[in-house]
This record gives C-alpha cells, structure tokens and sequence, in this order.
C-alpha cells in the first residue's frame, strides 16, 4: 500500500476523521470514505492483549511490508475500483436529491390542484344546494300564495254564489298584478316617507285605497292617527292581521259619510289612474268638504310627462283608465278651493337607462361649445322621455279667515 496521509499545509483537505470510524461499523459518509481512498491510508494494526498479543503485533508490523509489496498492483486496482464506485454513488446520491426535489415540486402541485379542485366542486355543491334551497322556498312560498288565493276564491264563492267567486279570483288577480308590477311592501313604504312632513299635528288621516297598509303603518310609527278603506277584501284582512284600522269600502261612500272638516289628511296611492276624469273631480271636492282647515290631500300617480310611462310602464296595469296630467289635477285642486298646491317629482329613472351625457371636461376646448349646446338638447329630450315615474299632487285647504 503506497502514499501516506496529507501534509498539514493542504488548505483543502477537511478535518481527517479518525481511522477508527473505518473499524467496527464503518461510516456511511461518502466524503470520508473518498478521503480514506484518495489518500491511501492505512488501517491501524490492532493490538492484542497479554504478551503473546504483543508478539503478534509486532510480527505483523515485521511481516507487514513482505506481504504489501508483491500485492501493490492488485491493492491500486481495488483502490481505484473503490474511488469509481464512490463516484458512482456519489452521482447516485446528488441524482436522488434532485430527483426528489422534482417529486416534491410535482406533489406539491398536485396537492395545490387537488385542494384547488376540491374548493371548486365544494363551491359548485354550495351553490348547487344554495340554489336548491332558493327555490325550495320559492315552491313553499307559490305554494302557501296559491292556497291563500284559492281560500280566498272559495270564501267569496260561498258568500256570493258564482258572482261572487268570479269577484274573488279577479280580486286575487289584481294581488298578483301588483305582487309582481308595483314593488315590495318595503318600497312602497319608503315612497310614503316623503309626505310625512305635511301630515304631522294635523289630525286623522284617512287612506283611500289603503292597499296592503303600508301607508298606514308607517302614518302609526309616526304617532299620526290613520284609517284606510279598500275594495278589496283580502287587503283589508291583510290591514287587520297587522293591527291597522281598515274597512272594505267604496272610497266616495266613505268621503261622503265621514263628517265635515273632520280629517287632517287624506293620501291615495295610484288610484285616481283607475277613474273616471269627472270622479278625479268628484273625490277632490268631496276632499275638500271632509278635510278641516288646514288639512291636506295628497294624491299620487304615474307620470304621463314621461314618454316611457305614458307610453308603455303605465299599461302594465289593465285595470288603468287613462292617465292624469299633472296640469290638469292641479286646475281641479285650484277649482276645489285648495292652496297652495305644490307638485312633487317621484322616483326618477336610473342613470343607466337614460341618455348619455357628453363629459366636456375631456374634450378639447374648439369642441366643448359646440358638446355643451349638445347636452342641453340631451337633458331636454331625456327629460321627455324618462323624467319621472311618478308625481303627486299637495294641496292644503286654507284656514278661516
């Protein structure tokens, strides 16, 4: 066996481990083994104990380069068989690292797109059961509606023989008319909110066409006494289930049998539209005889300045006669003695369905004349034909003297 260890000045060498690690259970550090045949080392002989075992050491210290030398040639190719094998480990270990780092990436991606996938078909069920359950409840909610109707049909049959049940299933018609054309009972109250100021400190207030009792609930949270009237049956038991004060009622009976100059106020919601011009004339005079002075009548409904309502919103509604010009309503205020009489815009069309307006801050200065003069005719012609969806009438009969 040739070469001895390293001299101390190879600054690239690493710590020698001790040969001792070589003995025994041998070290699986591919590094340190590369160290063992790089250099050649030499394995320590064992000492034995006693003196006999001292004989043999030093006999095979004797003994030892006789039987190195004429094996020199066949030690070097081990040797070097060992280093070639370590190399090919060596390259097997690094290999594997990068092989398993590929592994690792690859199932850590398909981890990502599992769990990815999983959230997406836990999402899809979610919304297929979400789904499911809004329309489980639209069933129930059709459901328990057509029974109501059909209640309602069958209790006016038994009250009114075939007359009344022809009466009961338009009535429940009208209901889903304006179920599905005037809005919720939570947008309809929010459309009485602005006539709340005319109304507080005046007296009773009476509704003409009280409908679903919005008007009056709201006239209640407000402290202001209030009463409604209806022809429609199941509106007034609607009224009545929520504890408001309703009658089913001929509005003009119930304006001729209230005393005079009894009420602070009477408001009807899109009823005029349902009437004769000559009864718009007769329910404001009979107004004026029923408010105390001081009083006010309120009457709203749809807008016929607007082109889109006059023209196409407002017969959604069969039940409409014609519609009512704000003009006009006024002339019959102002001949029932009423002021003053002020008009008030409702509901203004969204700005996404109106026409587009010109932005001059963007264009040039040459242009912004000529774009300006632009957005005039625009505003004109929107106001025409969108404006507003409503409009009311307010009119306060004047005190004494």
């Amino acid at each position: 066996m040739s070469g001895g260890d390293p001299g101390p000045g190879d600054a690239r060498e690493p710590a020698p481990p001790a040969i001792e690690r070589f003995l025994g259970t041998p070290t699986r550090d591919l590094p340190e083994w590369r160290w063992l045949w790089d250099g050649d080392r030499r394995f320590p002989i064992r000492s034995h104990r006693g003196f006999l075992g001292r004989l043999i050491v030093a006999a095979k210290r004797l003994f030892r380069p006789f039987v190195v030398s004429p094996q020199a040639d066949l030690w070097e190719r081990q040797r070097v068989f060992n280093l070639v094998l370590l190399e090919y480990l060596q390259r097997g270990e690094e290999t594997r690292h990068v092989v398993l780092d590929i592994h690792e990436h690859r199932l850590n991606h398909l981890e990502a797109v599992w769990a990815e996938g999983l959230h997406e078909v836990m999402s899809h069920n979610d919304a297929l059961f979400a789904r499911a359950d809004q329309k489980l409840d639209f069933l129930r909610r059709e459901s328990r509606e057509t029974w109501a109707r059909f209640s309602a049909v069958v209790a006016a049959t038994e009250k009114g023989g075939a007359a009344g049940a022809v009466r009961g299933r338009e009535e429940q018609d009208y209901l889903e008319l304006e179920k599905r054309f005037r809005g919720t009972q939570e947008d309809i109250a929010g459309r009485i909110r602005p006539y709340l100021r005319f109304l507080p400190g005046k007296g009773e207030v009476l509704d003409l066409g009280c409908g679903r009792g919005e008007a009056l609930a709201i006239l209640g949270e407000q402290g202001i006494a209030a009463r409604g009237v209806d022809l429609s049956e199941s509106m007034v038991e609607e009224c009545l289930r929520k504890g408001l004060r309703a009658e089913r009622k001929n509005l003009f009976d119930a304006l001729e049998t209230v005393t005079a100059e009894s009420l602070g106020g009477i408001v009807s919601f899109h009823v005029i539209e349902h009437l004769d011009p000559a009864d718009v004339d007769r329910l404001v005079r009979l107004a004026w005889r029923a408010l105390a002075p001081g009083g006010v009548l309120v009457l709203e409904t749809p807008n016929p300045l607007s082109l889109v309502v006059a023209a196409r919103n407002f017969w959604v509604d069969p039940t409409h006669r014609r519609p009512v010009h704000p003009d006009t309503l006024r002339m019959i205020y102002d001949l029932a003695g009423f002021d003053p009489v002020e008009r008030i815009d409702l509901r203004p069309f969204v700005a996404e369905q109106r026409l587009p307006e010109i932005d001059i801050e963007q264009l040039p200065a040459e242009q912004r004349d000529l774009a300006h003069r632009f957005n005039e005719v625009r505003d004109r012609l929107d106001e025409m034909i969108w404006g507003h969806q409503d409009y009311a009438l307010v009119g306060t009969r004047p005190p004494r003297g």
